[in-house]
């Protein structure tokens, strides 16, 4: 359907913006910045808000805040990021730095002084379903007729067919592969059954929204003087909120203490940092309204009785920092617990356990914890190896990871090695850091894997590879060892995976848990995604 040429009325959707161009069907193709060779996982994005308490204008620098916010979040994407701030009296504009990049070479002291406000939201981004470009980076601003609106947007749209066709129909036009652009015209569109005599109603028409779009998202929504945090209803993709405390207070209980401000992150990992504590996570499909005078929930939009959370597993096994808090428990306690179920599962006998650093180091520790062995470190890791990186000689490229890690030789030779890492994509590093060990004296190399193998693509906003692209579906253990050289390989089951993040979470609900496994298994919470009719 072209929307130049609809016969709908515009009437309703008095906040649209005119775009030039109009891509009509979404690509799922897993898009990869151009030059890179990607070996592994790559995660999708983080988002943070910010918002001071009290009176305005406020002594808390949000901008700073922020900023540190995706500092802390970096991890979740590299390839760009943005900043937008809000003094809360306009709603005209707002104060916006976004670029491609990362936030040390992005923000600096003249950017952060134009990013002055009360409330703020930032993005850090890998692109899973549109291309590295600067029109893709968030967050993403539209101006609409009662004001400007912000939105920083984790996760992929999946089956939004309905949604894409209702923002079409109305003549918007979308000029970006974002979602975070489609999800910007859904909100500027006010549903035909909702009443907007005193201005717009941002609740309902995030609801409207959610309805049409199940998963996957969180967002964080910027107009004028609030906060709109959101999470879709299978909990796919994680949101938690922080409160902002006084720097005095040490570690003393945050309930009690006066709130400066709150903040609401994909991770909790950079609170303590920004004088932050954590409070809770967003349940799925709740919306929650952040303003001067606190945080309150606005709404909760539930997911069909016959459908389960579907927390994405992949944050406790690589994603998420290991100093985050999901489900009341810390990451590295999940990662430590893998560890140990995994030595339950694929039992040896070898001289020590080690890791490759350092997604797989707890792991590696609660596998030597369980098989009373010592842990040592054997791979020294290059911290300062980034993506421009001479092309090495063919000599040097035989060697394969000789640039980014080094060997121990002390405590690798003549050992019998346990290696951990947390999980296998292609394939392709751990047959090069098997010979690195083996090189150095190594007696033994013996590979586990804390995570099942990678069976199947995501749609939800993780950069997984093709079926075709994934070693796990073309050999098996045994043969994969065969292949990378090492003297056994084994993975964690599916159920331990599932029994390992569990040990230590905190008490709930069990119609109010589960976990996304479609990697994993090919069950995928919201079904396969379908390509669009148009």
């Amino acid at each position: 359907m072209n929307p130049s040429t609809t016969t709908k009325s515009k009437s309703v959707c008095t906040d649209q913006l005119q775009k030039e161009k109009v891509f009509p069907q979404k690509n799922y193709k897993q898009i990869q910045p151009e030059g890179e060779n990607v070996t592994g996982l790559t995660c999708e994005c983080g988002v943070f808000g910010a918002i001071a308490c009290g009176e305005w204008p406020t002594q808390i620098d949000i901008g700073q805040v922020v900023c540190l916010g995706l500092v802390a979040l970096q991890h979740r994407g590299q390839e760009s990021a943005g900043i937008v701030t809000s003094t809360g009296k306009t709603s005209k504009n707002f104060s916006v730095h976004k670029g491609m990049g990362m936030i040390n070479n992005l923000f600096n002291d003249d950017t952060m002084k134009k990013l002055k406000g009360n409330l703020g939201i930032g993005h850090n981004r890998y692109s899973t379903s549109a291309a590295s470009e600067m029109v893709n980076c968030q967050p993403f601003v539209v101006h609409t007729a009662h004001g400007a609106l912000a939105i920083a947007h984790n996760g992929e749209l999946v089956n939004c067919e309905s949604l894409r066709k209702e923002v079409l129909e109305r003549g918007v036009g979308l000029s970006t592969h974002s979602d975070s652009e489609l999800i910007a015209q859904s909100l500027c569109c006010a549903p035909l059954d909702i009443s907007e005599h005193d201005g717009p109603n941002w609740p309902a028409r995030i609801r409207h929204f959610m309805t049409l779009a199940p998963l996957s998202y969180s967002l964080v929504v910027m107009h004028k003087d609030k906060i709109y945090a959101v999470r879709d209803t299978y909990g796919n993709r994680p949101l938690c909120i922080g409160k902002i405390v006084p720097i005095g207070l040490g570690a003393g209980k945050p309930d009690v203490a006066p709130a400066e401000g709150y903040v609401v992150s994909s991770e909790s990992c950079g609170f303590l940092s920004i004088g932050a504590r954590y409070v809770r996570e967003l349940e799925p499909g709740e919306i929650v309204e952040f303003t001067r005078n606190g945080f309150r929930t606005v709404d909760i939009v539930e997911r069909p009785d016959y459908k389960r959370m579907a927390f994405c597993i992949f944050e406790y096994v690589y994603f998420a920092r290991a100093d985050s808090i999901f489900e009341g428990q810390m990451v590295y306690s999940a990662r430590l617990q893998c560890g140990r179920q995994l030595a339950r599962e694929s039992p040896l006998d070898a001289d020590i356990v080690s890791s490759v650093p350092e997604s797989g180091t707890a792991a590696a520790h609660g596998f030597a914890r369980e098989s009373n062995l010592p842990f040592a470190e054997v791979l020294c890791k290059n911290r300062y190896v980034g993506r421009t990186f001479i092309q090495p000689s063919t000599r040097l490229r035989q060697l394969g990871v000789a640039k980014k890690f080094g060997a121990l030789a002390e405590n690798v030779e003549g050992k019998r090695i346990v290696l951990i890492d947390d999980s296998i994509v292609r394939g392709n590093t751990i047959g090069p850091i098997i010979k690195l060990l083996r090189d150095a004296g190594a007696k033994e190399v013996h590979i586990r894997i804390a995570s099942p193998p990678l069976l199947y693509p995501c749609y939800m906003g993780i950069n997984i590879p093709t079926r075709e692209e994934l070693i796990g579906n073309k050999l098996n253990p045994e043969q994969l060892a065969k292949h990378v050289g090492a003297d056994s390989l084994a993975y964690l089951s599916v159920e331990g995976l599932v029994k390992a993040v569990q040990v230590n979470k905190a008490q709930c609900n069990p119609s109010k848990s589960g976990y996304c496994t479609a990697c994993l298994t090919g069950d995928y919470p919201g079904g396969l995604p379908e390509d669009l009719s148009w």
